[in-house]
């Protein structure tokens, strides 16, 4: 049976009390596995593994319990080995990297902000910045709708602005929260968001990051912002001890 890899922490770290469970259904006991100066928290891996909710949220549970106890490397969600004994020789092989990002991640934790526009506050933020659309908006309306190609041609215009626009944004919102993190961590493009931006940061000093993310809602107001935390610092570790499980 492969094993599941929640995490990664210093052979000192306390683990988890005797009888904790982790993802599966029934739950399945943990365990530690050790090598040198390290552990891992690991677990048998269920059949037909899949990121259902009760799973997930037991693999999250499983890292703010181990994250009480001391610093932790977080693998995500899905992370497998062959079993016991690779864990345990990535472990070694890797020993000194590990104790590296330990070190770096030592009392810190991960907030998730990602950023979109609201479709209404934009577009009156792009016609009041850009006087070349406005007038072009302005002619339709007086010509009816104006034509076809008219059309057109505003909603290429408008288009254009509004991607400006979100370009513009993404530093503005980078560049007002990265003052106040150790670290950041860029998510990959995705549809819907215009950043998406993981910052690192003392688990006792994050209030700066939130109250900068109160300002720019205050200076921006076309802007939505979500932040998700505080986090097992995902962003900042490289899981490369495991292969994930496809979703």
């Amino acid at each position: 049976m492969s094993t599941y890899v929640y995490g990664i922490a210093d052979a000192g770290h306390p683990g988890l009390p005797e009888g904790a469970t982790g993802v599966g259904n029934p739950a399945l006991p943990l365990r530690t596995v050790t090598s040198g100066g390290l552990i891992a928290l690991v677990s048998d891996a269920p059949e037909n593994l899949r990121p259902k909710r009760r799973d997930l949220l037991a693999h999250q549970s499983v890292l703010a319990d181990a994250g009480s106890g001391g610093t932790v490397l977080p693998m995500r969600f899905g992370s497998l080995a062959p079993d016991d004994d690779a864990v345990a020789a990535a472990l070694s092989e890797r020993e000194t990297h590990y104790q590296e990002r330990l070190a770096a991640l030592h009392d810190r934790v991960e907030y998730n902000v990602k950023a979109q526009h609201d479709e209404d506050a934009v577009l009156r933020t792009v016609m009041a910045e850009n006087p070349d659309v406005r007038a072009l908006r302005d002619t339709n309306r007086s010509a009816g709708g104006g034509s076809h190609q008219d059309k057109m041609r505003l909603g290429e215009l408008v288009a254009t602005a509004v991607q400006h626009r979100e370009a513009r944004d993404a530093a503005v919102v980078r560049a007002a929260l990265e003052p106040h993190a150790d670290a950041v961590s860029a998510a990959p493009d995705s549809s819907g968001w215009i950043t998406n931006l993981s910052f690192l940061v003392g688990r006792s000093s994050y209030q700066p990051l939130l109250d900068a993310v109160d300002e720019l809602r205050q200076a921006h107001p076309h802007l939505v912002l979500r932040v998700n935390g505080p986090l097992a610092p995902y962003s900042f570790v490289e899981p490369d001890v495991t292969q994930p499980v496809a979703g």
